[in-house]
């Protein structure tokens, strides 16, 4: 099994903080978002993630390096100023993933999920499993519905959720396009077009889970996290 973590994008909403740090680099607790996404990979016995970047990308390889000090191997896609955008950037780094279905994590979010309940097959028929979180308070009405472990447009009379951010592709979805070609291509028509066909399963998970775009989102992880590690510190036995 193969992961891809997206750490392309700018970061507009988290300036100043990200006029001099890509976003997935942002320190949280001691550690960089993408830094905790690499550890429960490696729990999980990835031995291999591709790394997409555009913005301050130099600063991403000489902080992660090879990969070897998180116990796996770490490939870099290079970007062109300003990003392919998501769906673009999958395309992009295709050629580094091979022809198994893959893992595609967003750098910029948190989760407590345990990595083992990422899917790790696709049904004939289905070329995606998103997973899926109930929608956060800055995002009230969601992004699609979900029947039956299959997910739908976001209608009335369906439950609709927010895409987490995670997620199990296969190369089939994005066989459109040219592996390894540079265009900018959202992921949401991609997605739209899956929908429509029926091809794209999901999971609702109910753990812990934040979108870091804004610095006051950032700063409420760093106050949860510390609260765990307080709440843990005086919980333990004398």
């Amino acid at each position: 099994m193969q992961a891809m973590i997206l750490a392309a994008g700018r970061g507009e909403r988290m300036r100043p903080l990200t006029d001099t740090c890509p976003k997935p680099l942002l320190p949280v607790n001691g550690k960089s978002l993408v830094h905790y996404h690499l550890e429960k990979l490696v729990k999980q016995g990835v031995k291999r993630v591709v790394i997409n970047h555009a913005w301050l990308g130099h600063l991403i390889e000489q902080q992660l390096g090879d990969g070897r000090q998180f116990g796996l191997e770490i490939c870099y896609s290079p970007e062109p100023h300003g990003g392919l955008e998501t769906a673009g950037g999958i395309i992009r780094a295709l050629p580094l993933l091979g022809d198994e279905p893959f893992w595609v994590i967003n750098g910029d979010i948190y989760t407590e999920l345990d990595f083992a309940k990422l899917p790790r097959t696709l049904a004939p028929n289905h070329h995606a499993h998103l997973l899926l979180v109930p929608n956060p308070s800055h995002h009230p009405h969601g992004d699609f519905g979900l029947k039956h472990g299959i997910l739908q447009p976001r209608q009335h009379g369906i439950e609709s959720f927010t895409y987490a951010g995670m997620g199990l592709y296969s190369p089939q979805f994005f066989a459109d396009y040219h592996p390894g070609s540079e265009q900018f291509l959202k992921l949401r028509p991609l997605l739209e077009q899956g929908v429509a066909g029926q091809r794209i399963a999901a999971t609702v998970f109910h753990e812990y889970w934040t979108d870091v775009g804004t610095p006051a989102r950032l700063t409420a992880l760093a106050n949860t996290l510390q609260g765990q590690c307080t709440t843990r510190n005086t919980s333990e036995p004398l």
